[in-house]
């Protein structure tokens, strides 16, 4: 990725749009509880930026989903979008499913592996 590349997203029904360029932060899993609670997943996957290399072109709603942090969702179709919170100050986590091409991305990393479930790495038996 260079970084002069854009990468846009946005919710299921199009009312919250983003634009991001340049390289990202990181490419993570998390296995954190409040992550799993805020998207619905046994783990999430977050492709962090600059906030200054950020935009958002149709802005979401955020909760304040605990101390110091919050996170961007639509409130039309439900869509979570984001996370920013005081331990990374100054970045932008953006969920990677909401990318329009998620595809450009590649977890390098897994953040709160102590709180995965005991079977989020296990590969089920074919049906």
């Amino acid at each position: 990725m260079t970084t002069s590349q854009k990468h846009s997203g946005q919710c299921q029904c199009g009312a919250a749009k983003f634009e991001a360029s340049g390289a990202p932060k990181f490419v993570s899993y998390c296995h954190c509880n409040s992550c799993r609670r805020a998207t619905g997943a046994i783990f999430s996957t977050w492709v962090g930026f600059e906030s200054e290399n950020t935009k958002w072109i149709n802005e979401p709603k955020f909760y304040a989903s605990s101390t110091g942090v919050k996170r961007g969702y639509c409130d039309k179709c439900g869509t979570p979008l984001s996370y920013e919170g005081a331990k990374w100050a100054g970045e932008l986590h953006l969920l990677i499913g909401v990318f329009e091409k998620p595809e450009n991305f590649k977890p390098t990393a897994e953040a709160f592996r102590e709180e995965a479930l005991p079977w989020a790495h296990e590969r089920p038996a074919k049906s």
